[in-house]
C-alpha cells in the first residue's frame, strides 16, 4: 500500500448516494451516534436527488452540525475533486439499482454505475483518502442453483444493472491493484426496512396491499432471495470500514433465503390480504433463479453476524410503512408505478 495512506485519523466521510434507501439508514445511524468508533466524524452527504433520492431521509438527522447535504453528480468530476480534497474515508453507495429499470433504458446504469465509480476512485486516488468503500450487490455473481457464493466466485452478471455495478467493482479492484488505494468492496444480499423506494418488491407489495391493489408477481414465483435488514448491512459496512483490508471484499447476508412466492404469502397474510390480491404476469428477462451468498469471511475477520429477525424485521417494516402514507404515498405517485 502506498504510504501516504498510512496512519490517517477517520475524521471526515464523504458518504455518496446518502439520500437513498441503504445510504441515508448508514448516515442517520452515522451522525446518530451508532459507530462509536465514527462518534464524532464530520459527514458530508453528496447526492444529486434522482427519483429515488429523497432529502426528506435525512430528516431525523439534518439539525446536526456534523452533517453537510451537497447535492451533486458523482460524475462532476470538479465537485468530486473538490469534496474529496477535504476527505478521510469514501462509503459509496450511490448508484442506479433497479433491474426493470436497466431492462427498459441501460444508459443511465452505465453513466452512473461505472463512469461516476471512477470518477470517485480517481479522484479519492488524487486527494490520498484512508479508506474507500464501494457498496455492491451479490447481483454482480448472476445465478445459483445451489450453495452459496465466497468472495472469489466468477462474475456473471445477467442484467445490465448487475453488469454495471460487476463493471464498477473491477474499477475499484483495479484502482487498488495499480495505486494501492485502499478499497474494499462489500456486496450485499436483498435488502429491505423503512425508507425504501416504493418499486422495490416489499414496499411495492405492501403500500399496493393497504390501498386494497394488486400485486405483480414474476412467473412461477419461485425465485430465490436471501433477505437483509437495512440496518444489518449498515453495520456490515460500518465493520469493513472500521477493519476490512484493502483490496478484499466482503459478502454481506442476511441468512434468510424465501422464494417471491413465500414472501408474498408473508405480505398477504401481514396486511390480511388473501391470493386473488396477487396478479401473475410475465417473467422478467433473464430473471436470475436464486442468490445466495456465503458470509464466513466478514464474520470470520470482522465479527459480523446478522442480528434483526426478519419476522420481527419485516412486521417492523409494515408498520413504518403504515405510519409514513405521507412519505410513500406521493413517490408512488409521481412515479406512477404500477399498482
Amino acid at each position: 500500500m502506498d504510504d501516504r495512506y498510512e496512519g490517517q485519523l477517520t475524521m471526515r466521510v464523504l458518504v455518496t448516494g446518502g439520500a437513498g434507501f441503504i445510504g441515508s439508514h448508514y448516515v442517520r445511524e452515522l451522525v446518530g451516534g451508532a459507530y462509536p468508533a465514527y462518534g464524532d466524524a464530520e459527514v458530508v452527504v453528496l447526492d444529486k436527488l434522482t427519483y429515488a433520492g429523497n432529502e426528506a431521509n435525512l430528516a431525523p438527522v439534518a439539525d446536526s452540525p456534523r452533517l453537510t447535504f451537497v447535492r451533486g453528480d458523482i460524475c462532476d468530476r470538479e465537485l468530486v475533486a473538490d469534496l474529496m480534497g477535504r476527505t478521510d474515508v469514501v462509503v459509496h453507495f450511490a448508484a442506479e439499482s433497479h433491474v426493470d429499470r436497466s431492462i427498459s433504458g441501460s444508459a443511465d446504469f452505465v453513466l452512473t454505475n461505472v463512469l461516476g465509480t471512477q470518477t470517485l476512485l480517481q479522484a479519492a486516488h488524487d486527494a490520498g483518502v484512508a479508506k474507500f468503500v464501494h457498496v455492491s450487490t451479490d447481483e454482480v455473481y448472476g445465478s445459483i442453483e445451489e450453495g452459496s457464493w465466497t468472495e472469489d466466485h466468477v462474475l456473471e452478471p445477467n442484467s445490465p444493472y448487475s453488469a454495471s455495478k460487476a463493471s464498477s467493482d473491477l474499477l475499484a479492484r483495479a484502482f487498488h491493484r495499480t495505486h494501492g488505494l485502499p478499497v474494499c468492496i462489500t456486496r450485499c444480499s436483498n435488502n429491505y426496512g423503512p425508507y425504501q423506494f416504493p418499486e422495490k418488491v416489499i414496499p411495492l407489495f405492501v403500500t399496493n396491499l393497504m390501498d386494497g391493489k394488486k400485486v405483480p408477481l414474476y412467473g412461477d414465483g419461485l425465485n430465490v432471495r436471501d433477505w437483509l435488514h437495512v440496518d444489518d448491512h449498515c453495520r456490515g459496512i460500518q465493520l469493513v470500514l472500521e477493519g476490512g483490508r484493502g483490496g478484499e471484499i466482503y459478502n454481506i447476508g442476511g441468512g434468510t433465503e424465501l422464494t417471491n412466492r413465500e414472501l408474498t404469502e408473508r405480505l398477504l397474510e401481514a396486511t390480511g390480504r388473501d391470493w386473488s390480491y396477487v396478479e401473475p404476469v410475465t417473467d422478467r428477462k433473464g430473471h436470475d433463479r436464486r442468490y445466495s451468498v456465503d458470509i464466513t469471511k466478514i464474520s470470520t475477520e470482522l465479527g459480523y453476524a446478522p442480528q434483526v429477525d426478519f419476522a420481527a424485521g419485516l412486521a417492523a417494516t409494515l408498520e413504518w410503512y403504515r405510519d409514513n402514507r405521507a412519505w410513500w404515498e406521493p413517490l408512488k405517485q409521481r412515479a406512477a408505478l404500477a399498482g
